[in-house]
């Protein structure tokens, strides 16, 4: 079982390190070429619609309760739950649950790893949409 976190620990902190060095890479592609940007470079993981929702509501919440994000997304119990377990994997969000009057509750916010991978992202799709407009 160690074996397993300290593995999934490592590809983390491989993922992290590898985000900082993305982000000179996201500026890069404001001034790259058209032809030079493209869509299939997307980070797949944010780039799903129900992901890309969740760290998205997370980046202008402090957290939100399960509860919440599931009202505000329109998604089932077991949708939700799958998407914000890949996105805990890899270390975009970070989970707490607590119980409040015997009732479990679950907590998300977003990691200073998913930020930085949204901001990839964002710069990403802008620079997609700066080379869509001037083609």
């Amino acid at each position: 079982m160690a074996d397993k976190t300290s593995a999934a620990r490592a590809e983390r902190d491989d993922r992290v390190a590898g985000g900082r060095r993305g982000n000179a890479a996201s500026k890069a592609h404001a001034a790259a070429p058209a032809s030079e940007i493209s869509a299939t470079q997307l980070d797949r993981l944010i780039h799903e619609r129900t992901r890309l929702a969740i760290v998205s509501a997370l980046a202008v919440n402090p957290s939100l309760s399960f509860t919440e994000l599931k009202q505000l997304l329109g998604a089932s119990d077991g949708n939700l739950s799958v998407h914000a377990r890949k996105l805990e994997d890899a270390g975009h969000i970070a989970c707490t649950k607590s119980f409040s009057d015997r009732v479990p509750k679950t907590e998300y916010r977003l990691t200073a790893s998913g930020r930085r991978a949204l901001e990839r992202y964002l710069d990403h799709m802008e620079a997609l949409i700066r080379a869509t407009r001037e083609a």
